[in-house]
């Protein structure tokens, strides 16, 4: 409000200096408590959402984002060196916890969704947005330096999930033979010699080797990585999609809270809104579209950019903030179309490209959300009155 005040005559700048200074200095509007009950119905909420998680896996992933939360709002703001360490820290923790969990009999936790809603507090969509805007704004040298640091901070935060999980498979024999052991099909038939690829009587291409064949009925009950067996008891199923209708507005809004959105202002409902028909059309485009993280997200982003912009010119509002909730709603979204922020990796070289394409998925997902932002300003001003500023802050 400060910045669109300035930007319209209504404020001096040595003023709206003054303005951030003191809004800066005040303290948050909602306590520590507050915070981290949002961060756990957040990550809860996620976790069933975009990872595939059951009942019993979203509580774990919202106690283990309420303890990031806390490390994150009072540890790390008190120590300067636990705070260069923090993010890696956290991602070796919920790894360790979510791996523990999934190692016990009868396959009651899944680690994928535990681990992968865990760190979602912490995930730099914002910072990847935010440089790809600047470049997309040819601010060359700001936008290059955040998406370094967002590629690197990716790179550590799975590499961080990577050293937790192998933790403690090393600690845990048991659990590190079972795991081995449930990666490797029991039932794989191998056959040895030289096959042609044949394109009905006309052959194609000449193979040697050796040709693996096994039983891939494991394969139809894995959703998002987890294991889903249709015999298991409710509380190891995913939600049914009907719960969609009110666990999306639920998690809009308390990520709206999480960015200290006052709770009493008409703009509440706005951000909420806008975060469900962005998540509607993200959801949409990936049934038709699926894997496809870029176009999932842009197109989810042109709702939104396109909804936040009317918005701003109709009733003369704040595209920003209106838009924030679904941009950031969109990131874990498009993660977990590419797979997740987990996968299964069985020597340090696959560890090493997996966590490089974690980081690429971002781009993918942050690329797709500034077309779809770009596209939908063009679009809205493209008749009537043009906008001459404020572009970098969609």
């Amino acid at each position: 409000m400060i910045y669109r005040d300035v930007l319209h005559d209504n404020m001096g700048a040595e003023a709206g200096t003054d303005a951030l200074r003191q809004l800066l200095r005040s303290p948050p509007i909602y306590r520590l408590l507050t915070r981290c009950s949002l961060a756990f119905v957040c990550a809860a909420i996620i976790c069933v959402l975009s990872f595939g998680g059951s009942p019993i896996d979203m509580w774990i992933s919202g106690a283990c984002a309420c303890c990031l939360q806390y490390l994150g709002l009072n540890a790390a703001n008190k120590s300067s060196m636990y705070a260069n360490v923090y993010e890696i820290s956290v991602s070796i923790i919920v790894a360790f916890v979510a791996r523990g969990l999934s190692s016990i009999p009868g396959n009651l936790f899944c680690y994928s969704a535990i681990s992968s809603a865990g760190v979602v507090v912490i995930l730099p969509g914002f910072t990847v947005l935010t440089s790809a805007l600047e470049l997309m704004s040819r601010n060359i040298f700001c936008g290059s330096v955040r998406i370094v640091y967002a590629i690197i901070y990716t790179l550590f935060l799975g590499f961080g999930l990577t050293i937790g999980s192998d933790l403690y498979l090393v600690v845990d024999r048991r659990a590190r033979h079972a795991y081995y052991r449930g990666n490797t099909p029991q039932d794989t038939i191998y056959t040895h010699g030289k096959f042609t690829m044949v394109n009905g009587t006309t052959p194609l291409i000449s193979l040697s080797g050796t040709l693996a064949q096994g039983n891939s009925s494991e394969l139809i009950n894995i959703v998002k990585g987890c294991n889903r067996d249709p015999s298991w008891s409710w509380f190891k199923q995913p939600l049914p999609w009907w719960t969609l209708f009110f666990l999306v507005p639920i998690y809009s809004t308390c990520s709206s809270l999480s960015n200290l959105q006052a709770w009493n202002q008409w703009q509440l409902l706005v951000m909420v809104s806008f975060s469900c028909c962005a998540y509607a059309a993200n959801r949409a485009i990936s049934t038709v579209l699926p894997g496809r993280t870029d176009i999932v997200s842009a197109a989810g982003a042109f709702v939104i950019g396109s909804l936040g912009n009317i918005y701003s010119r109709v009733v003369r509002g704040t595209a920003f903030t209106s838009m924030v909730t679904g941009v950031l709603f969109l990131v874990p979204s498009g993660i977990a179309q590419g797979g997740g922020l987990t996968q299964t990796y069985h020597s340090s070289a696959e560890q090493y490209s997996g966590g490089f394409s974690l980081a690429l998925r971002m781009i993918s997902v942050a690329a797709g959300v500034t077309i779809g932002l770009f596209v939908s300003q063009v679009i809205v001003y493209l008749f009537g009155s043009r906008k001459n500023a404020a572009h970098f802050a969609f």
